[in-house]
């Protein structure tokens, strides 16, 4: 029995199976009960189903598995992406939590789940803790129709462990932990990979140090930790006794020193080079659109691609580029220009030419990203270049950006389009209907063969 008293609690609570459980209630099925996953069946067998329902788990599906690892045996429903649909619904489940919880006491961690601080809630509402979980994972289920598992700690990170490790394992959804609870019952839990922010490559890496368990974490020469992890060391050290400085009041007071904005995407083939370049030019041209929207500006942009597992063993070297060892390695390099623009007729050449020194034109590429580094706001009173785009010209640009995102804002994303993408390979239409990647308004499908 944990022992609250004195201590902050704080409360994590995941929506189960939540894309899959969406995709039930709107069909009037029991979320626990119905076989059902959400992939998309215009895509390949290949495809990773987003969610799988419990009852799905509990025939061994695992959740992200391909729709071709699901047996054949299993009549089940295949429902496509309605990513919309999963944010409308989680800005309904953040609207319960405010009837009960001030906005400044919760963490939104993710579309599916969120952090609480409950401490002074709990005699409040005259509440234990894990009362206090029941109730709201109730409010969930009853305005909402979607369950809830929920991790109880005396800090942000327990209370996190207490969700992913050992929630799963209690028959009502619910853990609980304090740094006593976890050292005693979590030291010599495997593997390590369950553990919040521990990845293979960590897990890999202390492996080669002889350490498996975060009992034998906790008990290491500390020197030698930081040798190998730098500083990463001091949160590794401090989750291995399960101590967790950080609150949500920092969370939402932190403010970093830089900014930028991304662009990224998997494609759904393999591209050929020239292919590939326009897709360059599409994402870049989208970039530029949203550095207008939000009225900021850049003076750098870092292009990141990643080949084709396809593409077959190749060494090369070009200047910008490294040394290419393995298919589906990832390469990047900067461009950076004097003056900051948010310009679509600066950036998006910029970017082409720097595509084409940087990728082997002979392989194909797979995923492309693109990151507008340092943004700063547009003051408009740019320091010109004298080898840079006339001022004019800039204003222009502005002003046609401006024009474009006012018609997509009223009468939507693809309303106005460039030549560009309206090529064969060109994805900027069918990106705009999705979020995430994924539909924003899927169709209701059976499977791939019409049965299922």
């Amino acid at each position: 029995m944990i022992d609250y008293t004195n201590q902050k609690v704080y409360l994590v609570i995941d929506l189960k199976s939540f894309y899959a459980s969406v995709e039930c209630v709107e069909r009037g099925l029991d979320p626990m009960k119905a076989l059902l996953v959400v992939a998309d069946p215009e895509r390949t067998e290949k495809t990773i189903c987003l969610a799988v329902s419990p009852a799905m788990k509990a025939l061994g599906v695992k959740n992200r598995c391909r729709v071709f690892e699901i047996p054949k045996t299993i009549d089940y429903i295949m429902a496509p992406p309605r990513m919309q649909k999963y944010i409308d619904y989680a800005a309904d489940i953040y609207g319960v939590y405010l009837q009960y919880i001030a906005p400044e006491d919760i963490y939104v961690y993710s579309v599916d789940e969120a952090f609480l601080d409950v401490t002074k809630y709990l005699k409040l509402y005259n509440k234990t803790p894990k009362e206090m979980a029941i109730f709201l994972m109730e409010q969930v289920k009853e305005n909402v129709g979607v369950r809830a598992t929920c991790g109880i700690g005396t800090n942000m990170y327990l209370a996190k462990i207490a969700l992913d490790i050992t929630a799963k394992h209690a028959p009502d959804f619910i853990g609980e932990l304090d740094e006593k609870a976890f050292c005693e019952t979590l030291w010599n839990y495997k593997p390590l990979t369950d553990f919040w922010r521990i990845g293979p490559g960590i897990a890999s890496h202390l492996a080669r140090m002889g350490i498996y368990t975060i009992g034998q974490l906790a008990h290491y020469d500390e020197e030698i930790l930081y040798r190998e992890f730098g500083k990463d060391a001091e949160l590794l050290i401090d989750h291995a006794w399960g101590r967790e400085p950080v609150t949500i009041k920092d969370i939402k007071a932190y403010k970093p020193k830089t900014h930028s904005m991304c662009q990224g995407q998997v494609l759904m083939a393999d591209y050929a080079f020239e292919d590939g370049k326009l897709i360059i030019k599409e994402m870049t041209d989208q970039l530029c659109l949203d550095l207008v929207k939000k009225n900021m500006v850049t003076n750098s942009m870092t292009l990141v691609v990643g080949y084709s597992k396809d593409s077959g063993l190749r060494n090369k070297s070009n200047g910008n580029a490294p040394w290419i060892k393995y298919a589906g390695a990832m390469i990047g390099a900067t461009a950076s220009i004097d003056v900051a623009t948010n310009s679509d007729s600066v950036w998006v050449p910029k970017l082409a030419e720097l595509f084409s020194e940087l990728v082997d034109h002979h392989l194909k590429i797979r995923r492309v990203y693109i990151n507008a580094n340092n943004i700063v706001p547009d003051n408009q009173e740019m320091q010109l270049s004298l080898f840079g785009a006339a001022p004019e010209k800039l204003e222009d640009d502005k002003k046609l950006q401006e024009t474009m995102i006012a018609i997509k804002s009223k009468f939507g994303k693809n309303s106005i389009l460039k030549a560009m993408d309206y090529e064969e390979k060109a994805m900027t239409k069918t990106r705009n209907m999705q979020i995430g990647g994924h539909k924003a308004n899927g169709k209701e499908t059976n499977g791939p063969d019409g049965r299922i």
